[in-house]
């Protein structure tokens, strides 16, 4: 799903931009992404699309805390990442929300940190969100090598 979802940032840089469902698994299936994976990954932009960020009064000195579970699932790599895009103004509180819920649907336990950046992308992406190069370049280091060529 991931590669996927990399695929689809890569070529299709304005979120409404990307083509109508059908055709989209059409050309990701002549890619030669398998069929259950091009279901999962839409199925999840889709979800991703529909949930609306609800967005709350921000007090400076609000707290969020998480429970033990996303702390386990998340681990110290993706909760400090967390912080350092808050305190970058980067991610607002209803899209950080949206962002620890996406992570928490990931198979993987702990979410490992390149996963984690590519979700927090493609929220940001599907939300529209303004993306400084910097920080996309940031999203898209998985600490070995860039994930887009």
């Amino acid at each position: 799903m991931i590669d996927i979802l990399v695929y689809l940032f890569e070529n299709y840089h304005d979120f409404s931009a990307r083509p109508k469902t059908k055709t989209l698994k059409r050309r990701l299936s002549a890619v030669g992404f398998e069929q259950k994976a091009i279901t999962t990954a839409l199925r999840w932009l889709d979800g991703l699309k529909a949930t609306p960020a609800i967005e709350h009064p921000c007090d400076q000195r609000a707290l969020r805390i998480y429970l033990a579970e996303e702390q386990r699932k998340l681990g110290l790599e993706c909760l400090a990442f967390i912080a350092f895009l808050e305190t970058a103004d980067m991610l607002a509180p209803a899209l950080r929300e949206l962002v620890v819920e996406g992570a928490m649907l990931l198979d993987d336990d702990p979410v490992p940190l390149a996963k984690f950046k590519i979700i927090v992308l493609m929220i940001l992406w599907s939300r529209e969100q303004a993306l400084e190069p910097l920080i996309v370049e940031e999203l898209l280091d998985d600490g070995e090598h860039r994930l887009l060529h």
